[in-house]
């Protein structure tokens, strides 16, 4: 599903340059459940960003389901990120006055989807992150936990391929973030492909795969059980 090969990332700040990535190469395969672990600065979150279209690399290629975007414009980009990528973030963003329905309806609102059929699809999508007894809380009404159960039922509205979810559980106790991983795990089961930054290693101890960044390059890559599906392979 993803595959990156000799790509880099280079900041100019001033007369500085900074490499956020240095001649990347990984693929990761449809179904894979993967977490980027990694120190501050090491460019995990830079990778995040290039993988869900919201940046561009400076040299090399990203394809993604095969097609080569990393050199789209910013319109094309917009496109796949609404039809294949999901998004989870620690802060949740979620509108603090509306209810939890109409906040995993809102995407549905921009894809032109018909009232009465974004409900449905909220409500189903709310019921697979157990909250259908909190439809109409709204964030200030709910935990932690539950409003990143509220910003996952949001991202399955659109039936991504890919989940990617930037330290999901960085804002929730212990409790709250491992009730958050078993729903990433079930939806992995489900056949749901979701790459996980985390500087948690038990939270990152529920994917299959764990992908250690250090200084812009690639140190580790672990594959913790075998896949059926042999398409992933590790970094190269």
């Amino acid at each position: 599903m993803i595959r990156i090969q000799d790509l880099s990332k280079v900041y100019s700040m001033g007369d500085i340059e900074v490499n956020a990535l240095i001649d990347i190469n990984l693929r990761i395969g449809k179904g894979e459940f993967v977490s980027v672990m990694g120190p501050s600065g090491s460019g995990k979150s830079t990778l995040m960003n290039i993988l869900g279209c919201l940046d561009k690399p400076t040299r090399g290629k990203f394809f993604l389901d095969g097609e080569d975007v990393s050199g789209l414009d910013d319109d094309a980009l917009a496109g796949i990120r609404n039809k294949k990528i999901g998004f989870v973030f620690q802060s949740f963003n979620l509108l603090p006055r509306m209810t939890a329905l109409h906040n995993v309806e809102l995407p549905m609102i921009y894809s032109g989807i018909r009232r009465e059929k974004r409900i449905k699809m909220a409500m189903k999508a709310l019921e697979k992150v157990n909250l259908s007894d909190r439809i109409y809380h709204q964030p200030n009404e709910l935990s932690g936990g539950q409003r990143q159960r509220v910003a996952i039922a949001r991202t399955l509205v659109n039936n991504p391929s890919i989940i990617l979810a930037d330290e999901p559980t960085g804002n929730l106790d212990t409790k709250s973030g491992e009730e958050i991983m078993e729903i990433f795990k079930l939806l992995n089961e489900e056949g749901v492909t979701i790459l996980l930054v985390t500087h948690e290693k038990n939270i990152a101890e529920y994917s299959k795969r764990i992908v250690t960044f250090r200084d812009g390059r690639i140190i580790k890559d672990c594959l913790k059980e075998p896949l059926a599906d042999e398409e992933g392979g590790l970094a190269e």
